[in-house]
């Protein structure tokens, strides 16, 4: 993995206010490029607001490709990998909850949410693969806010070679301090059992209908330890150094790096009803 400087967005994002949302992502790629960063998070849906009713409806295919467009030029003007989430539309009844990755040279991928929470089954169509992006020396995957607490979908980036898997929410409800303990209870864990750096971050402010997201963004470590957080109800940067030094010390230890010793051919046999 190459050493890198990562930067966790807490991002306020008005709901259907494409072109004000698309400003403030350039302005803050700016300013984590201005300040080292080589990787930008923002949030899940952070480009077109976190939508309840009607999500195709928020621009039709040809806006939506200006708008991953204008994402890929700020990612090439700010020289910085950026992550940033949209309604992706595939038709309007089946809209995806999508994270655009692009960098310096172009459009990286597109990640599409797989595991839809309760709430979002009627009204977005689920990914269908699981993948990671490789950049340099750095393998990285992308979850979607509730996709963290499925620890099948972490192991399986790790297998494929990840060192870093960002987690970009869109998680509305309670305090700063309230979210931040719910993330502690899975995301640790995400970590640790892996052996690879989790970056999550979340949507903040009011954005209408009632719904108010808390701030927390936060980087652990390959132990499972917290690197850097932040908890409040303002917009913020969080940057953290995520060092391949700090990766290896985990991977080469016998005791600390636990995928090695996965016996998958037992895991097949719990499967339930043909799940596999």
């Amino acid at each position: 993995m190459d050493n890198l400087k990562t930067a966790a967005v807490c991002m306020h994002s008005i709901p259907g206010d494409v072109a004000c949302n698309l400003d403030k992502t350039e302005a803050l790629a700016r300013e984590a490029s201005a300040n080292g960063a080589e990787y930008v998070c923002f949030p899940e849906l952070s480009v077109t607001g976190y939508i309840q009713n009607c999500p195709g409806r928020i621009y039709g295919f040809e806006d939506m490709e200006k708008v991953v467009d204008r994402l890929v030029w700020i990612a090439k003007n700010s020289k910085i990998i950026l992550m940033s989430g949209l309604v992706e539309v595939v038709d309007e009844e089946h809209p995806c909850i999508t994270q655009i990755i692009a960098g310096p040279d172009g459009l990286i991928g597109a990640y599409r949410k797989t595991h839809l929470g309760p709430t979002e089954t009627a009204m977005y169509c689920p990914g269908e693969k699981i993948e990671v992006f490789r950049v340099g020396k750095t393998t990285f995957g992308v979850q979607l806010c509730y996709e963290g607490h499925f620890p099948e979908i972490s192991t399986g980036m790790a297998l494929m070679g990840a060192d870093i898997v960002f987690i970009p929410h869109a998680s509305p409800r309670g305090t700063p301090g309230e979210k931040l303990e719910s993330w502690m209870r899975h995301l640790p864990a995400r970590a640790f059992d892996n052996g690879l750096f989790v970056v999550a971050c979340n949507q903040v402010g009011h954005c209408g209908d009632g719904i108010t997201f808390p701030g927390v963004a936060v980087v652990f470590g390959p132990d499972g330890r917290v690197l850097a957080q932040y908890v409040g109800m303002k917009e913020h940067i969080l940057y953290a150094e995520l060092k391949d030094e700090i990766l290896q010390d985990v991977r080469t230890h016998r005791m600390k790096y636990f995928l090695p010793e996965r016996r998958p051919w037992l895991y097949e046999k719990t499967s339930v009803n043909g799940d596999h």
